[in-house]
């Protein structure tokens, strides 16, 4: 028979409370958003450059090869200075923190609707449904507005090369704030929504692609090393190989939506119907390539965006678990 000495003191474990749903919500809100600000401000040169590359057209360059990836941002920074590069990153700043905040929790709060109710388990095709719907809500509630505007800013040219003179044109639209109220004043509040179908169908694809290729990614190395916490340099690396692969499926809606964004005045047609006319018009324009106008800055933005947004959103996330004294998610067995 075996006793316990009474001389050996037992000493209480402290568990760690898991925390709340709306605890574990608003963490994934400030993280999320934390992560888009990183993002935003790392990586706008390139989103600059790809929308000009979409927006470049044949037609009025005749007998000249469209600009690649180096060309156009030494064009931008050659005539317009530094800055332009940075044009729509206050459009950007003041969506990709609600918008970063509402993917990932919405991402949360779906996974867990379709989560194994006994092991907490999510199935391949959850996640992935789980990445569309969080892809949808954050371009219905944030992303479509802000790309219009955001378009409209990085679209025009502050300055025109004439001759070996610059003659500085003043733009319609200065800041995000002025151009958002001059588009909504001159257009209508519609304006704003102008290729949502087309936006919801690009972020779909994405986050879809996106949040099912790292979590499977996650899920294999935190397996291998049995680890629930991964080195931030894996969680970068993961998350620019999830971030590249949407890119390569919807950047046709891409380009379409860009087109169709960056359009001035009031549409006497659906977008359905518009998007339709200009995919027409971009096919006739150089065959199926036209559709992937912008696809190297592109894919070097998303993934490049990503490979900063998951570390972040890891660090943080972990971060705010510990200053509110709560246990960190644990990776299922």
């Amino acid at each position: 028979m075996s006793s316990i000495s009474p001389d050996k003191k037992v000493v209480p474990t402290t568990v760690k409370p898991k925390g709340s749903q709306t605890e574990r919500r608003i963490i994934d809100l400030l993280a999320g958003g934390t992560a888009g600000l990183f993002e935003a401000l790392c990586c706008h040169p390139l989103d600059t450059i790809k929308v000009r590359m979409q927006l470049y057209k044949k037609s009025n360059h005749p007998g000249q090869r469209a600009p690649g990836l180096v060309k156009t941002g030494v064009e931008i920074f050659k005539n317009e200075g530094f800055l332009a590069l940075y044009k729509g990153l206050g459009a950007v700043v003041l969506g990709i923190v609600p918008k970063m905040a509402i993917r990932f929790s919405s991402f949360e709060f779906y996974k867990s609707m379709m989560s194994d109710k006994k092991t907490g388990k999510v199935s391949g095709i959850a996640t992935f449904t789980s990445g569309v719907l969080a892809g949808v809500t954050e371009a219905c509630a944030v992303v479509n507005p802000m790309e219009v505007v955001k378009i409209r800013l990085q679209a025009q040219s502050n300055a025109i090369k004439h001759g070996n003179a610059k003659d500085i044109t003043k733009p319609k639209y200065r800041n995000a704030i002025q151009a958002g109220y001059l588009i909504v004043k001159e257009e209508g509040f519609k304006a704003l929504y102008r290729g949502v179908a087309l936006t919801a169908g690009r972020q779909a694809i994405n986050q879809g692609a996106n949040f099912t290729t790292y979590t499977y990614l996650k899920n294999k190395l935190q397996k291998s090393q049995n680890k629930d916490t991964l080195p931030t340099y894996q969680t970068a690396v993961i998350g620019f190989i999830s971030g590249a692969i949407g890119p390569f499926c919807n950047n046709p809606l891409d380009t379409i939506k860009t087109r169709l964004q960056k359009e001035v005045g009031s549409l006497n047609e659906s977008n359905f119907s518009r998007g339709i006319k200009i995919g027409r018009a971009l096919f006739k324009e150089s065959g199926v390539k036209a559709f992937y106008k912008g696809i190297i800055p592109r894919v070097a933005r998303v993934a490049s965006g990503q490979c900063i947004v998951f570390p972040v959103y890891e660090f943080f996330k972990g971060r705010m678990y510990d200053m509110a004294g709560l246990e960190r998610p644990k990776r299922l067995k």
